[in-house]
C-alpha cells in the first residue's frame, strides 16, 4: 500500500474525529507559513501531507508527579480537545515518561521546519537521522527524499516500535535502527546528511567516517544548533545557527562532555546572567577550559556574542569550540577525545 492509499485509509479508520483533525492541522501549517518557517515549497507539502497526530495519539501535560495524560480516543470530548489543541500548537510535547523522566518527546514543528530547512537536502541525498522520537521527523523526510533513503536510530525498542508503527499508518517505511546512535548506520552508509535530534556531549567520530565528502551533520550541542561541513572521515568543521535548541540528552555510549549542565549555572554568578541564554550557551561550550568568571570576563569584552559567532572543529586528535575563529585565540577542548 502506498503512501497516499494508507493515508486514506487512516482518515476513514479516524472518520468520527477527521474534520477537526485536518482543520487543525491544515491551520498549523498556514501558521507555519506565516510565520516564514516554511519557505521552501518542498518543506509545505512535506508538513501538508503529514498530520503531527497521527504521531502523537497521547502526550503528558505537567511536571513530576502532576502529569496528565491526554489521549486523542478518550472519551471524554472535552480532554480530547484539549489534546487535539495541544498537538496541533507549536509547542514541543511529552510523549514518553520513564520513572518520572522525559526519555522522549515530539519537537516543537516551527523548530523542525527550521531545522530541515537548514539541513539543505537535495534530491537523492541520504539521510542518517538520531533520535527516531514519535516518527514524524522521519515521516516528513521520507515524504521529501523517499522511504529508501531515510535511516532513523534510536537506543529504545519501545521508541523505535512505536515510531515505526506511526510511520507505516502513512504508507511510510524508512529503516527504523534499534542502535547506539553515537555509532551511526554503518550498514547504510555512505550519507549526504545526519540530523540528530538529541542534544549531544560531543560529535561523534563515527559519523564523519559514514559521510560523503561535502556532507552537512546538523546537531544540537549545548543550547544551539550546529551546522558542521564533513571535509573527510577525520574533519569536520562548523558554526552555530542563532536558533537557540533544546533537546532531551542523546543516550549511548559517546565519550566525553560539553561541560558543565547549562540548566544549572554557578550561583557566585550575578543573578541575571543565570537567565541569559547565550552567555549559558558560551558556558556549556567552554566547559572546565574557564573558570565561570573568566568565561563571563571574556562574554562581556567580546560584546555578548551569540551562538553564531560560535563553531566546532572535528579531526582525529579531538574537538574543540571556539568563539569567531578557528585559529584565532579563544579555543577551548570539547571534551576527552572523539567519540
Amino acid at each position: 500500500m502506498g503512501a497516499r492509499s494508507a493515508h486514506r485509509a487512516h482518515r476513514a479508520h479516524e472518520a468520527p474525529h477527521a474534520v477537526e483533525r485536518e482543520t487543525a492541522h491544515a491551520a498549523q501549517v498556514r501558521e507555519l507559513v506565516a510565520a516564514g518557517d516554511l519557505r521552501d515549497p518542498a518543506w509545505r507539502a512535506a508538513f501538508s501531507a503529514v498530520p503531527r497526530h497521527v504521531f502523537v495519539p497521547y502526550f503528558y501535560t505537567g511536571r513530576g508527579a502532576g502529569y496528565e495524560r491526554l489521549w486523542g480516543e478518550d472519551p471524554d470530548p472535552e480532554r480530547r480537545a484539549r489534546w487535539l489543541r495541544g498537538v496541533y500548537t507549536d509547542t514541543p510535547l511529552a510523549t514518553r515518561l520513564r520513572d518520572g523522566e522525559l526519555v522522549s518527546s515530539s519537537s516543537q514543528p516551527s523548530l523542525m521546519a527550521r531545522m530541515l530547512t537548514a539541513l539543505d537536502v537535495r534530491e537523492g541525498h541520504r539521510v542518517l537521522e538520531i533520535g527516531a522520537g514519535t516518527g514524524y521527523n522521519a515521516a516528513l523526510l521520507c515524504h521529501r527524499l523517499g522511504d529508501g533513503n531515510v535511516t532513523t536510530v534510536d537506543l529504545d525498542e519501545e521508541i523505535t516500535e512505536s515510531a515505526r508503527a506511526h510511520l507505516a499508518r502513512l504508507g511510510y517505511h524508512p529503516l527504523v535502527v534499534t542502535g547506539d546512535g553515537a555509532r551511526g548506520c554503518p550498514a547504510r552508509a555512505p550519507y549526504d546528511r545526519i540530523i540528530a535530534t538529541c542534544t549531544l556531549p560531543l560529535v561523534p567520530h563515527a559519523w564523519l567516517g559514514q559521510c560523503v565528502p561535502g556532507a552537512r551533520i546538523l546537531a544540537p550541542l549545548s543550547t544551539g544548533l550546529l551546522a558542521l561541513a564533513v571535509h573527510g572521515a577525520g574533519f569536520a568543521e562548523g558554526r552555530f545557527l542563532h536558533t537557540p535548541v533544546y533537546f532531551v540528552p542523546l543516550r549511548g555510549g559517546i565519550r566525553g562532555a560539553a561541560g558543565p549542565e547549562v540548566s544549572r549555572p554557578p550561583y557566585d554568578l550575578p543573578y541575571d546572567l543565570h537567565e541569559d541564554d547565550r552567555f549559558r550557551f558560551m558556558l556549556g561550550l567552554t566547559g572546565t577550559a574557564l573558570h565561570p568568571r573568566e568565561a563571563l570576563d571574556l562574554w562581556r569584552g567580546e560584546g555578548r556574542p551569540g551562538r553564531e559567532r560560535f563553531g566546532v572543529t572535528v579531526n582525529a586528535e579531538g574537538e574543540w569550540s571556539w568563539l569567531d575563529d578557528p585559529q584565532g585565540p579563544y579555543v577551548w577542548p570539547l571534551g576527552s577525545g572523539p567519540g
